[in-house]
């Protein structure tokens, strides 16, 4: 089906009415979590770029998020309870060598879609990054001025101005997520089991931090901030500050996995990749005071991993 410019799969259930929300990157590890979290409750529609995927109970469309046109377009056809602007250059180093390229995903398609929602009235999720800082305090609140050290992170703070001024209302995310991934975007989680399964040596960082939360979580976290009313900026993250080297040895404990294969490394150790900080850790205070409740620690995260495993979604989301 055709509307408004750009191509459109429709694969709901046209018997049921739900609230419906948009998100772009629909393709990505964040959009799929949250397509599969959210699915029994909302109409989720899946904006495509590059990559488009037929998935049941979803609907796809092809969205070029440098048109304004089809932006508009797409809110009237779909009119989305709100959009979750999930896109974007998230490589590091991929950002530094396309620094060109990184400011126009990360800001000027971020600034576009926060224009057109703001010109629809249609209430905008934006996802930013824990990416911001240059890692010499932990636990950073939403008020600590920003201090990116690359290109992402640099496009990614631009990304949070551009979106407040095109869209006061905006509600600004940080965050660092893990869930199931597909065949072709692993989730950190993934690399980490799969290595453990197979008894491959793997080696992961014991000198960066950071508070990482289940994408599951983020997205009820992010549900009971739009039910709230929320703007602003927001840390939605794990309460528990934690290096990857102990992420790693908690997904082999819960997983129920020997952790002999993981190694000890050091980022220090690799001077040749992009600068990035080493403790990126967010504080989580603001968001459990606005809610009335703690994100959790990171093992009741990864037990809910492992439930979503046992119910069969690493496998739907890991044939994609």
């Amino acid at each position: 089906m055709i509307n408004g410019g750009y191509s459109v799969t429709d694969n709901r259930n046209p018997t049921l009415a739900k609230p419906r929300i948009l998100i772009t990157g629909g393709s990505g590890l964040l959009a799929l979590n949250w397509f599969a979290a959210a699915r029994d409750s909302y109409d989720v529609v899946l904006a495509f770029h590059e990559r488009t995927l037929d998935i049941p109970g979803a609907t796809g469309c092809k969205l070029a998020l440098d048109s304004m046109d089809q932006l508009l377009a797409a809110l009237d056809a779909h009119a989305p309870e709100f959009v979750v602007h999930a896109a974007g250059c998230t490589s590091v180093e991929g950002c530094e060598k396309a620094p060109n390229l990184a400011h126009h995903v990360n800001v000027v398609l971020a600034a576009n879609v926060a224009a057109a929602c703001k010109a629809r009235g249609v209430p905008l999720v934006h996802i930013s990054t824990d990416h911001l800082f240059a890692g010499h305090e932990a636990m950073v609140s939403e008020e600590v001025p920003v201090a990116p050290l690359n290109i992402y992170g640099k496009t990614k703070a631009e990304a949070e101005l551009r979106v407040a001024e095109a869209c006061p209302e905006a509600l600004v995310i940080r965050t660092n997520f893990y869930g199931w991934g597909t065949s072709y975007r692993r989730s950190f989680s993934d690399v980490i089991v799969d290595a453990l399964r197979q008894k491959r040596p793997i080696t992961l960082f014991d000198d960066v931090h950071y508070t990482p939360i289940l994408a599951e979580s983020l997205v009820d976290t992010v549900h009971g901030l739009l039910a709230r009313k929320a703007s602003g900026v927001f840390n939605v993250v794990g309460s528990e500050r934690l290096t990857k080297h102990r992420f790693g040895q908690l997904v082999a404990e819960v997983f129920g996995l020997d952790a002999a294969p993981i190694r000890r490394g050091a980022l220090s150790d690799l001077p040749d990749l992009v600068k990035r900080p080493r403790d990126m850790s967010l504080s989580s205070r603001k968001v459990s005071a606005f809610l009335g409740r703690d994100p959790g620690p990171v093992s009741e995260h990864l037990y809910r991993l492992s439930l979503q495993a046992q119910r069969g979604l690493a496998l739907e989301l890991g044939k994609l």
